[in-house]
Order: structure tokens, then sequence, then C-alpha cells
């Protein structure tokens, strides 16, 4: 039985106790060092201190796909985690570890969505009808997480991935299992859609 009480308690509410890890000249240790001492000596510590790190990038990251479910995010959040941790040995150091954990991120939305029947993104009918402004709260016109919302899952997954966490396409590529030319394509048309969606909701 996995044992991650020493950082599974508080990590929801943003409060994992952090252990200062510091190689010598107060360097911090990298990830690949922290997930080395997972490894060597069952740190759970070291476990909790990768928590701290990237719990805010994992957490955003599944809002925006659950168009800001934040409920159903965190839960999705927390699994994602508890298999990183179970996991941890099939990290094998060839990509960056925010780059692994970010699959395990999006595998778990995706089999949450296929288990409720909503991974089918919005085809473009669905598109130009939520893009009306008169169907859209004015309150939310220039709100830039309203406008990733109605983009189709496949370009609003490259988006977030490359143009808000940073990831390269190739990255975002391992991420999402897709080809590196489906990735591009999807963040340029992601992005145009983004331009125009705000642009609509701009100031006449």
């Amino acid at each position: 039985m996995v044992r991650v009480t020493c950082w599974y308690g508080n990590w929801r509410e943003g409060r994992t106790t952090r252990h200062p890890y510091r190689k010598p000249a107060d360097v911090e240790l990298t990830d690949a060092d922290l997930v080395a001492r997972i490894l060597v000596d069952d740190d759970q510590h070291a476990f909790g201190e990768l928590v701290r790190r990237h719990q805010p990038s994992v957490r955003g990251l599944l809002r925006q796909l659950t168009r800001t479910d934040i409920a159903l995010a965190d839960d999705l959040a927390q699994e994602t985690f508890l298999r990183a941790y179970k996991n941890i040995r099939g990290f094998r150091g060839e990509a960056r570890f925010s780059t692994w954990l970010y699959r395990i991120a999006y595998n778990c939305f995706r089999e949450d969505a296929r288990r409720r029947k909503e991974f089918v993104g919005i085809d473009e009918e669905q598109l130009q009808a939520e893009q009306d402004p008169q169907a859209v709260d004015s309150g939310l016109r220039h709100d830039l997480m309203h406008a990733l919302g109605l983009l189709p899952l496949p370009e609003r997954s490259a988006v977030l991935l490359c143009c808000q966490n940073g990831l390269s396409h190739d990255e975002a590529s391992r991420v999402l299992g897709i080809p590196l030319g489906t990735v591009k394509t999807n963040v340029l048309r992601g992005r145009e859609k983004l331009k125009r969606t705000l642009a609509e909701w701009g100031p006449n």
C-alpha cells in the first residue's frame, strides 16, 4: 500500500509542507534530484516538494480543461499526484518531470470525460453559437478563460500547454499523445480563434 500521509493531507489546500532540499552552496535540488531520492530512499518529503512545486500549474491546467469546474479539477489534480507517486518508477527522465506530470493529468481528465461521455470538444456550430455576444454574460466578454472555454478541446489543450504552461510543441505532443504537426496546427488555429473572439467582445 502506498504511504502518502506526509503530503496528502494538505496539498489540496495548497498547504503542503515545504522541505527545503538544498545542494551545497544553497542550490535548490532539481526535480530529477528529488525523483532520485524517492526512488532510492522512498523519500516522501521529496515527493511533497514536487507536489509543492507543480500543484499550481497542474491545478490551473485542469481547471481550464474542465472549463473552470474547480471541484472536478481539484479531484483530478489529486488523482494526478496519486498516480504520479504510485508510478514514479515510470519516469525515465526522457522529458521534464512537469511534462510527464501533465501527461498524467491530461489522461486523468480524458478518462473522466469519457466516463461522463463529454470527451467530444465543441464542434464548429456550437462554437459559433456560444460566441454570439448576446449569449455571453457581458461581465465575461473580456475574460480570456471564458474565451478558452469556447475552443474545441484539441485546440484548447494545445494552447493551454504551449502558450500558458510554456511547453514546447514537442513536449505538448508527448503530453497529448498526438503528432507534432497536429499540435502546431491546433495552437495556430486556437490562437487565431481567441484573437477573433476577444476582438468581437471588445469595445465597438
